[in-house]
């Protein structure tokens, strides 16, 4: 099992950037499929990036995000990351981190995913 701890969330104010990072402990994770996802007040998990654990890793992203946002990962240190640029109020919400299997078939759905970090706060000003 693979323990996860997410941190760079901060107040920014909008079209600025941010960069979560989120590090894994107990086991490496170059052999897990790794996702991000947020969850704002009163709405559901929302699924935002993945980059898989085969090849030269594969990313998806959600639409809201696409072109702003890039998921990266760095092996030799456990640690994965979002790099979040021209933010958005509508991007406020708790993000979260995530692990899964090697190979994932539904990679926007959060019930994939076996291993959950706490949480970091974004909140971005109008």
């Amino acid at each position: 099992q693979v323990q996860l701890e997410e941190s760079g969330g901060e107040l920014v104010q909008a079209g600025g950037s941010l960069r979560l990072s989120c590090t894994a402990s107990g086991r490496a994770f170059s052999g897990y499929t790794m996702g991000w996802f947020r969850q704002a007040p009163g709405k559901e998990r929302e699924f935002v990036a993945t980059i898989t654990a085969w090849g030269g890793g594969s990313t998806l992203y959600s639409d809201s995000v696409k072109g702003r946002f890039t998921i990266s990962k760095d092996n030799t240190s456990n640690t994965v990351y979002l790099q979040m640029n021209s933010l958005k109020p509508e991007d406020t919400a708790v993000y979260y981190c995530a692990a899964g299997g090697r190979i994932i078939t539904w990679k926007r759905n959060p019930r994939s995913y076996d291993s959950w970090g706490q949480g970091t706060q974004v909140t971005v000003s109008s």
